[in-house]
């Protein structure tokens, strides 16, 4: 019987306000790694299709904004996405995205389109990928595997901070609760690609942890699977 090959991939799955984005970029730096944040990806799209009025729905028009854009990730250490050679690297952390994102994380042609984009990036190198279904869709055989977690009131907390740090003193810590809510429900739910942990990842609920705790669990499991399965880390 073959042996059971991996891709390369540290693949970070979770639901929003989790911290995994900022989780999966310190891991990467500490394992000197690729890190892609698909998040970032729909959040991208969705500010686009929002500003050119494309409505957020399977159809023509969708398709066709899709065949037309230029995507780009990972531009330099200052520009993380683009598109048509718009840096949105800011604009896709305003909060009013993340309702957009979620809508159209919902549509399989723009899920699609992204899975195609994001398996592209991970050809060559050992990376660090996070987002919502890595582990179960995108890169159901990555060599390592986490599903992070937190309570809902620790992520609004979270989430109402970064918001703070960049300039939004608007939105209240109770909106944005009812809104990771109503995100998890949407995520946990959609017909295609659901929000789910995969079998094989480890489950990290990191409401009480601090992150050099979380980065030093991660690492060494990820080291210790590396060194299993023969990777060069």
């Amino acid at each position: 019987m073959p042996q059971k090959t991996f891709a390369k991939v540290i693949a970070i799955d979770g639901p929003s306000g989790s911290g995994k984005s900022t989780i999966a970029k310190e891991l990467a730096r500490a394992l000197n790694v690729l890190y892609i944040d698909t998040g970032a990806m729909f959040r991208a799209l969705a500010y686009i299709a929002n500003s050119e009025k494309i409505e957020l729905t399977e159809g023509a028009a969708l398709n066709n904004f899709l065949s037309s854009i230029k995507l780009e990730y990972g531009i330099s250490d200052s520009i993380l996405i683009r598109i048509n050679n718009l840096d949105l690297s800011d604009k896709i952390r305003e909060h009013h995205v993340s309702k957009l994102a979620s809508i159209i994380s919902q549509l399989p042609s723009v899920r699609k389109y992204l899975l195609d984009f994001q398996r592209s990036l991970a050809l060559d190198k050992v990376c660090v990928m996070e987002g919502r279904d890595i582990g179960t869709v995108v890169f159901p055989d990555s060599f390592s595997k986490f599903f992070i977690t937190a309570s809902v009131d620790i992520r609004a907390e979270r989430r109402l901070k970064q918001l703070r740090e960049n300039g939004d003193d608007k939105i209240t810590l109770n909106q944005i609760a009812e809104d990771v809510r109503k995100r998890d429900e949407t995520d946990m739910n959609r017909a295609f690609a659901p929000l789910k942990k995969a079998e094989d990842a480890m489950l990290l609920d990191t409401s009480a942890l601090a992150m050099k705790d979380i980065i030093n669990i991660l690492s060494s499991e990820v080291k210790f699977r590396a060194a299993h399965l023969g990777f060069n880390l």
